[in-house]
């Protein structure tokens, strides 16, 4: 795994992530990577990452090309064989 380090990081920055941390039961490099996750948008944990996906789905729109055949007839043209 990849080392971040993080020169002349501001001293009232690093209290309030100590804080946090200790207040989320979290060590501080812990509550950095879940800060950052959320800062860029990915999820931390497995229920939020399905709850993202499931929200991209409800959101979009699907629909069949022009000409696509039904379902319907091709479920029962398949049980007619």
């Amino acid at each position: 795994m990849p080392l971040l380090q993080v020169r002349d990081f501001p001293q009232e920055l690093y209290d309030s992530l100590t804080k946090l941390a200790h207040a989320e039961n979290r060590s501080a490099p812990q509550q950095t990577i879940v800060l950052m996750r959320e800062a860029l948008g990915q999820p931390q944990n497995q229920l939020q990452r399905r709850r993202a996906v499931l929200e991209r789905i409800e959101g979009a729109e699907f629909s069949l090309p022009e000409g696509a055949p039904d379902a319907a007839d091709l479920i029962r043209e398949d049980r007619e064989r």
